[in-house]
């Protein structure tokens, strides 16, 4: 009879132990919902109104493991709570810490998004220009290393032996290397494109391989859009050894063409034209006025060629076409007011008179 009731007075005391389990799971989850609604958008808002960004991308990071660390706590405490064994608990609890690890890596790991304002911040600090080119670069390369730091980390708290996997990947250095050498090379060239930084995101640039924007640079690669919308991936390694040619980069656009006057035309006239289309392009609003050159060149095949060299302010190549044309319509109204012609290719034939007819 005594031990009937001992059997069930234990029967009932795990029931209960278990209940106090499952309630205590239950408060840390309720507790997590009332973070994630009021306590977590009270210091977000409070953050906001700090002078920096820094301290919101902090909390905007780690929200995703904040909201699991709750639920990793009250399963953690809950499984604590039971009698379990010695070895049980021991178990538990590397669990917990390896939880708590990668709870770590994966708040950083969001912060280190390529959208942070962390690596602004740094790099304004130690007065490094950072751009849309570095970002990318160093964003991958910092989860790289949070990711191994993690996996090391969480290896090590299983009694793994990581120097040893280290010193296995130095050996297998040399053969990854050679298997891997166009991935490197690409990789140097990606690294070569970011310290010259011959263009930048969003720059039309013009090489022996392609000519369009700029849209991505990655580790391997660079996309270029063309002008017929098209997408072409470069490798790194080819477009770091190419000659680049940056339009973005112009300060000024070129014009220059040879204007054809007939040989009928009187010296007179010709100077007169040149003096005309120098003075307009001096007081065109849209050109450049560092250098001008309009001058009578050369006695052409079949015409006398006015040489015109000048620049118009703009890059643009929708507002540089119109220009262009306003100088065009510009020089024939010119050109009809002193009754000069245009020269068009042609050839004069001489037939000498017979003698004897």
């Amino acid at each position: 009879m005594f031990e009937q009731f001992i059997s069930r007075y234990e029967w009932l005391t795990q029931w209960e132990e278990i209940g106090i389990a499952i309630a205590i799971f239950i408060l840390f989850h309720v507790f997590r919902k009332i973070f994630t609604k009021y306590i977590f958008k009270l210091l977000l808002r409070l953050a906001k109104k700090t002078p920096t960004e820094l301290l919101s991308n902090v909390f905007v990071a780690f929200e995703g493991p904040l909201r699991l660390f709750f639920v990793g706590l009250g399963f953690y405490l809950s499984l604590m709570y039971l009698p379990l064994e010695e070895k049980t608990d021991d178990l538990i609890l590397q669990l917990y810490r390896s939880f708590i690890i990668f709870l770590i890596g994966y708040g950083l790991f969001n912060l280190s998004a390529s959208t942070s304002v962390l690596f602004q911040k740094v790099g304004s600090k130690f007065d490094v220009e950072v751009d849309e080119i570095l970002l990318p670069f160093l964003s991958k390369l910092v989860r790289i290393v949070i990711i191994a730091l993690i996996i090391s980390i969480i290896a090590d708290e299983w009694g793994y032996d990581v120097n040893g996997f280290v010193a296995g990947l130095g050996l297998g250095g040399l053969a990854f290397a050679l298997a891997a050498k166009d991935a490197i090379a690409n990789l140097f060239g990606g690294v070569i494109i970011i310290s010259e930084k011959p263009f930048t995101i969003g720059d039309w640039i013009k090489t022996p391989s392609v000519e369009g924007t700029v849209e991505e640079i990655t580790f391997r690669s660079t996309k270029v859009r063309t002008f017929a919308q098209a997408i072409v991936t470069v490798p790194n390694s080819t477009l770091s050894n190419e000659p680049i040619t940056n339009w973005t980069k112009m300060g000024k656009r070129q014009i220059s063409f040879n204007l054809g006057v007939t040989y009928t035309t009187p010296k007179e006239k010709v100077e007169k034209c040149v003096k005309k289309i120098d003075e307009m392009l001096k007081s065109h609003s849209d050109i450049d006025q560092e250098l001008i050159f309009v001058r009578f060149d050369k006695f052409n095949d079949s015409s006398l060629d006015i040489f015109l060299y000048f620049f118009t302010k703009t890059t643009a190549w929708g507002e540089y076409l119109s220009i262009k044309e306003d100088v065009n319509f510009k020089i024939m109204e010119i050109l009809e007011r002193e009754g000069v012609s245009v020269a068009f290719p042609s050839r004069s034939i001489y037939i000498e008179a017979n003698e004897k007819k």
